[in-house]
Order: structure tokens, then sequence, then C-alpha cells
């Protein structure tokens, strides 16, 4: 498995990452042996860079990563700040996605005390002494009213960005960024921040490029990375466009689907399979340095990660571009 370097952090990272939200049973319930055995066959397949959260699961996927990287040497290790987890009583445990969270309800806390407090109940949680990468979870202006949004950018302008400044001056992370799906969530946070590396889920991808225009050459401008999230918007870019995809979490509308089957027609032409060259087509990129994958089946993060063995021709990938988004 190849690896990029994130700027001038020192971490490498795997072209490939593997994404805990399944484990932290989103959508459907996961066993404990069937979230071991998916990492399992990330870690067989040489993958080293783990994406966990607070969130997912509501403390059940940072567990879950926690104890299977223990043992290990080698990895890298992301989670994310901004939502902190509060006990409540199993009536009050709100829904997320999330199919038998840990007992917890999530408060959103962008201050430089909540940063601080996120970052130490994650090590708690994971059972690690160490995080390399804290990412700035979901401060966007489409997961809030516009005073509480404004509020949250306050918070984290005023204390946030400096807790994270000095965790990674005193050698406790590597890095920091944000953790987001929308471009100008990111562009706000640039305006008056430096950051290491950008999680972004679903607007660098084979069939949406709402990423690309603007943010992609700033990002490479200011020396900021970018982890592609998200790279099968949904489904539909694993899937085809098939009765029931997904894209942008909702069912796919017609024109998108037309718009994969377009690229699936050209990308089949010259014998690529769809999953493949979503999973390439960001790394064309130099500003990626990974692609997320999250599952919590083995077999499907082996086959993902065999989608890798032969690259794709990034002229292949021009034939596409009349049928993409942004």
């Amino acid at each position: 498995m190849r690896t990029r370097t994130l700027g001038e952090t020192g971490l490498n990272l795997t072209e490939l990452s593997f994404g805990a939200g399944a484990i932290g049973n989103l959508y459907r319930p996961v066993d404990r042996d069937s979230a071991m055995a998916a990492m399992q066959a990330a870690w067989d397949a040489r993958i080293r860079y783990f994406d966990t959260a607070p969130f997912y699961g509501h403390g059940l996927s940072e567990r879950r990563v926690g104890d299977f990287l223990r043992d290990k040497d080698g990895w890298v290790l992301s989670s994310k700040v901004g939502k902190l987890l509060r006990p409540v009583v199993e009536a009050d445990i709100p829904d997320h996605g999330f199919v038998d969270p840990l007992p917890f309800t999530v408060d959103f806390d962008y201050t430089y005390n909540g940063i601080m407090k996120s970052y130490e109940m994650s090590l708690a949680r994971l059972g690690l002494n160490r995080i390399d990468i804290l990412y700035v979870h979901d401060l966007e202006p489409r997961g809030f009213d516009e005073a509480t949004y404004k509020k949250h950018l306050t918070d984290f302008f005023g204390g946030g960005h400096l807790a994270l400044t000095e965790l990674k001056s005193s050698g406790a992370i590597k890095a920091f960024g944000l953790g987001v799906n929308e471009v100008q969530a990111c562009l706000n946070i640039l305006v008056q921040a430096d950051l290491d590396v950008i999680l972004l889920a679903g607007r660098f991808s084979l069939l949406d490029r709402r990423g690309a225009k603007v943010l992609l050459p700033l990002c490479e401008q200011r020396g900021v990375s970018i982890v592609a999230g998200g790279v099968f918007n949904s489904g539909i870019l694993a899937t085809g466009p098939i009765d029931g995809a997904y894209f942008d979490y909702a069912p796919a509308p017609r024109d998108i689907c037309e718009k994969v089957a377009h690229i699936q027609k050209h990308l089949e032409a010259k014998g690529h399979q769809l999953p493949q060259a979503a999973l390439q087509f960001p790394l064309t990129s130099p500003v990626i340095k990974s692609v997320l994958i999250g599952s919590a089946k083995a077999g499907s993060v082996k086959a993902n990660a065999e989608l890798m063995n032969t690259s794709i021709d990034p002229d292949d990938f021009e034939a596409v571009n009349p049928y993409t988004i942004g």
C-alpha cells in the first residue's frame, strides 16, 4: 500500500484508510467480532490509517478501534472534537442513525475547554496514549440555524483553534483540521485559521467535483492536505444507478442516475469498474493524501482494497468530465 506525506507533519498516510463509522453500528447493528474482522481485513491489506469519532455509536467506534490497534505498531489514528458525550438514561438516547449506541447524548462544544475535554475523553475511550490527527467535526452551516452556527464559529476562533494549536505544539497530536461535508464550511475556517488537513466527505469524487474549483487550489496554495471521504457518494458510485441507489444520503434523483449511467458507460468501455474508478479518482490530485473507505464487512474492505491493485490511467477519467457536478 503506497503512502503520501501529510504536509510538514511527518505523518505518512496510506492511500486507502479505514473509516470506522460503520463499526459504530451506523444504520445496522454490528457485533464485536464482525467489527474486528473488518479492521483486520484493512490491516491485512496494509491499510495503516484509521479514522474514528466520539459521535460514531456514541463512543462505541472509538472503543472498538482502540481495542484493535492497542497491540499493533505503525498505525496512524485520527478522531474528532466538537461533540462531547454526556451520559443519559436509555429513554433519552438520541437517534442519530446508530443502532444500539452507548448510553450518551451529544453536546456540541467548539470552545477551548470543550476541545481539550473531548481529546482527553477520546483517549480514555480508545485506551490509547496518542491520537495523531484531530478533526473538528461538523462545524458547517447546514447543521445549525444561522445564529447557532455563528456562535460555534466564534467559540472555535475564540478558543477551540488555540486548543488544537497547543496540543500540536506540545506534541500531543501531529496535525489538526476539519471533518465536514461542505466546501463553504472549509472556506469559512480557512479565511481566519491555519489547518493541516481537511477530511472532506463527498465533494471531490468521480461524480461530485464541488471541492475542485475553489477549495483544492486554495489548499495547495496554503499547504493544506485533504483526506477524501464519501467517495462513493452514499453508494451510487459503488452500485451504479440501480433502483434504490443513494446519493448524498438520500435516494438518487433521476438526473444523478443519468449522469452516473454515462460515467459508468465510458469507464466500462475503457475496461474499468465504476467503484474502482471512484476509489482511484481522488488520488489524481496531489492535494489528496488518502481515500477513506468505511465498511463493517471484512469482505467489502478486502474487495475495495483489491480495486487499488490495478491503476487507472488519469487520462481515462477525462471522458467523464461532462457528466460531473460542480
